[in-house]
């Protein structure tokens, strides 16, 4: 029986440990330098009653073993129809922006119909991600909200940013569509995959993860950080002393933090790990003694009177959320890089004032503010970078010839299958790959 070690109990390594269960393989284990499960999906109560997630998750899904992993781990969920809107020019209009720019100034509807219809003449050919943009879209749409909010994302110039990565993260334009939808003022808000969502009724987005900590008894350890591997004699050590051997390790690490610790690992592997494009961020939960003001989920917000991208009304997906139906919550979203340093003073300060600029709280407001939860992580998301794919067929081919499988959202370092559902099923497919020698479909490099 081959001895399978998984590092992190984020999605894809409960993923693949709930696979191993289902085939009653026993001889795994599961190692986590925290003291949760869940990894980015985890969830947190704060001393006032709030639950925090870490970013505005959602759940939808394109697999039946993610399917049938919530429904083994969620008692309950909420089911929700999206409510996502766009703050531009002092108002909300429906998300996406480039479905609904025409709730705006005339000027402005001009300006973008007008790049639109000269986008693909003016701008023929792209390379990266800017010039997509511009050539999708033309001008008025990438000055209001494209370019802007983009950066706010990703804290990456979209220079520098590929454009392979996009499939349905990006709503592409139906000329005749826009225009039909100018002309009857429609609003057009149900596009993409998670039009409608759930969400679990107890402990956040963590709840669809936690149940597993007790589900896994020994085959868990927590508190363990990885500090060391050696591939020829593939063997591990962590930071409490502890040595283990794998005969398969399947490893959800970041990939510019596991290749240092690779014995042996040659010089253009390394190069390529410590070349990986990422942005970390700063997740600022705000709670208030009110009863919730709006039905929204979540809003994008592209311009500079704030710093985060995103809003949620997090205490709207679940009753239990908030510490009582006269408590609501705002979770907003910052990110970070070199390109974009943000500070957790800035974080907090600019955040709350923020709120008062977008009109999502009054300065009165600030009197009933009874939380304020701050959540710093240095890896939120992988940038899916120019060079990104040749660097991972570089790090994959040596990894894999060694017996170290790398996935799941900074394991596999691919942002556009990245989601909670894409890395349960990268685990459980690594799995079948490793047991059963099936091929992967989600993750392919």
């Amino acid at each position: 029986m081959k001895r399978i070690v998984i590092i992190g109990a984020g999605p894809m390594g409960l993923g693949a440990a709930y696979r191993l269960q289902q085939l009653g393989h026993e001889d795994y284990t599961v190692y986590e330098q925290n003291d949760y499960v869940g990894g980015l999906a985890a969830s947190f109560v704060d001393d006032a009653g709030f639950t925090w997630d870490i970013g505005g998750h959602v759940i939808f899904s394109h697999y039946k073993f993610f399917d049938d992993f919530m429904a083994d781990m969620v008692d309950e969920t909420v089911a929700h129809g999206r409510e996502s809107w766009v703050w531009l020019q002092d108002q909300f209009i429906p998300y996406p922006f480039q479905n609904n720019f025409h709730f705006l100034n005339k000027e402005v509807v001009l300006e973008c119909v007008l790049g639109l219809h000269e986008a693909e003449k003016k701008y023929p050919n792209y390379s990266n991600f800017r010039e997509w943009i511009l050539h999708r879209f033309g001008d008025g749409i990438a000055k209001y909200f494209m370019l802007p909010y983009n950066f706010k994302v990703w804290a990456t110039p979209a220079e520098l940013m590929d454009h392979g990565w996009i499939a349905e993260r990006v709503s592409v334009i139906d000329m005749k569509m826009i225009l039909r939808n100018i002309l009857g003022q429609k609003e057009d808000a149900g596009w993409g995959p998670n039009s409608t969502f759930d969400f679990p009724l107890h402990g956040g987005t963590g709840g669809l993860f936690s149940p597993m900590k007790e589900r896994l008894g020994d085959h868990l350890k927590l508190r363990r950080k990885l500090v060391s591997v050696d591939p020829e004699s593939k063997t591990l050590r962590f930071d409490t002393g502890e040595e283990d051997h794998y005969d398969v390790l399947l490893s959800g690490a970041s990939l510019d933090q596991l290749l240092p610790l690779v014995k042996g690992a040659p010089a253009a592997v390394r190069k390529a790990a410590a070349e990986m494009v990422f942005a970390g961020g700063w997740i600022v939960g705000v709670g208030l003694r009110q009863p919730v003001p709006s039905n929204k989920n979540w809003m994008y917000f592209p311009e500079s009177d704030c710093p985060f991208y995103r809003v949620t009304y997090l205490s709207n997906y679940s009753p239990l959320i908030a510490p009582s139906e006269n408590h609501y919550s705002l979770l907003c979203e910052i990110s970070e890089s070199p390109h974009k340093p943000v500070t957790r003073e800035e974080a907090v300060e600019q955040t709350l004032q923020g709120l008062v600029n977008t009109k999502l709280l009054s300065e009165k407001d600030r009197d009933d503010i009874v939380s304020v939860h701050v959540i710093r992580r240095d890896h939120t998301y992988p940038v899916p970078f120019v060079g990104r794919d040749e660097r991972l067929k570089t790090l994959h081919t040596w990894l894999e010839a060694k017996e170290i499988l790398s996935r799941g959202r900074f394991g596999g370092w691919k942002y556009e299958v990245g989601n909670m559902d894409h890395s349960v099923q990268q685990g459980k497919e690594a799995i079948d790959r490793i047991l059963n020698g099936d091929a992967e479909t989600v993750y392919t490099w």
